[in-house]
């Protein structure tokens, strides 16, 4: 393992870090594979063992001890050939639990599916490059399955539980392309990354309005809000706020430039709970989450990249949560309603497309602002008036 895998020894105890480095190295040279494997057990079976020994009564040599086992699980988790397999054995796995016998399977594969292999990619497209975009991504694909062919009431609501579950595809790319923010916080919560630790308390700090409120007003918002009209509105009302907090960030860095140049070390647990708090009125379709939350970065004094960048790790938080809620309470009328192959194909095309997006988001932002997207959620309101009116 070369030394630079392990470069955070300075961050965590910048006084011993080349005493630190000569032990783990030597440490490292005599590891043969069995110990490895026994230290991933360490890690992944008792995990509270590296919170016991911080206080170096039953692990004397802790912080040897603790970046070896660090560093095995970094080795493990974090190269293309895991990742791979986690994803293979996820997809495998899903459909092993829900094509447990050959009626399962002619049901979930029944020609009356409302959602077709074409519907799915068009869906995994819409969700990919606008759920990271301020622009919307349930309310894009409420307006595009406006044009889907439903049967009943019920295939409705199964689609709308379908459109946030596809948002997997997009967590897991997020996932991917943020993983050594990940990481920190995974070590920060076993007391070895102090600033991954603050990260990730400031996260779920930011997550809590949204887990507290979402589950009773969920019925509510599907019920009165997924329309056109409600989304038509919704974007035109968020297209002035985002233009206000772009014209009040540009001021801001003209007159006072340290107080909006902030990082995410610098965020508070009072501006990440407001960020949070933000983050509840897009619930409401048409909003658009990293919108609010962006600008709620913004209000905060965060960099813009850093704005985006809390967004999307936040997102990761938010819609994980919301996807497994509608799995679990929508799941029957899904499987009644919609095949199981549009679905995963669905959640395959969102998370390449979610990917590119968010590549070229954070570079827009530092260079244009959010004036393009400004002018987008208008004219796409003026276009859904239009068409719910009748011209």
């Amino acid at each position: 393992m070369p030394l630079k895998k392990i470069s955070f020894v300075e961050g965590l105890h910048p006084q011993r870090s080349d005493d630190s480095r000569i032990q783990l190295s030597a440490f490292h040279s005599s590891l043969d594979r069995s110990s490895e494997v026994r230290f991933r057990k360490l890690v992944f079976l008792h995990p509270f063992n590296l919170i016991l020994g911080s206080s170096r009564k039953r692990l004397p040599n802790v912080s040897v001890w603790s970046l070896s086992i660090s560093v095995l699980v970094e080795r493990f988790m974090f190269n293309r050939q895991s990742y791979s397999a986690i994803l293979m054995t996820i997809c495998v796995s899903f459909c092993a639990c829900h094509a447990t016998s050959d009626d399962d399977l002619k049901e979930t594969q029944s020609p009356e599916s409302n959602l077709t292999y074409l519907d799915s990619v068009i869906y995994g497209l819409v969700e990919g490059v606008t759920e990271f975009l301020p622009i919307s991504s349930t309310g894009h694909l409420v307006i595009v399955s406006e044009f889907a062919n439903l049967d009943g009431e019920e295939a409705k609501i199964a689609l709308h539980a379908y459109l946030i579950v596809i948002q997997a595809g997009a967590i897991l790319a997020v996932g991917l392309i943020y993983r050594k923010e990940i990481w920190s916080m995974v070590l920060g919560f076993l007391g070895m990354d102090p600033r991954g630790r603050r990260l990730g308390f400031n996260l779920i700090l930011a997550f809590l309005p949204a887990a507290l409120v979402g589950p009773f007003l969920d019925d509510l918002i599907e019920a009165y809000l997924f329309g056109l009209l409600p989304i038509a509105i919704a974007l035109f009302a968020g297209a002035l706020f985002m233009h206000w907090a772009e014209s009040r960030k540009k001021r801001m860095e003209g007159q006072f430039p340290a107080k909006v140049g902030k990082s995410l070390d610098d965020l508070t647990w009072k501006s990440s709970f407001f960020i949070g708090f933000l983050q509840c009125f897009a619930m409401c379709p048409g909003t658009s989450r990293s919108m609010m939350t962006i600008v709620g970065g913004y209000l905060v004094g965060l960099d813009r990249s850093k704005a985006a960048e809390f967004s999307f790790l936040l997102g990761l938080i938010t819609l994980t949560a919301a996807a497994c809620y509608k799995s679990v309470t929508k799941w029957s009328l899904m499987s009644q309603h919609l095949a199981l192959g549009p679905v995963l194909l669905g959640c395959l095309v969102a998370g390449i497309s979610a990917a590119l997006s968010v590549f070229w988001l954070v570079g827009y932002l530092n260079r244009h602002g959010l004036g393009l997207f400004v002018w987008y959620r208008i004219l796409l309101s003026i276009v859904v008036l239009a068409f719910y009116f009748g011209f």
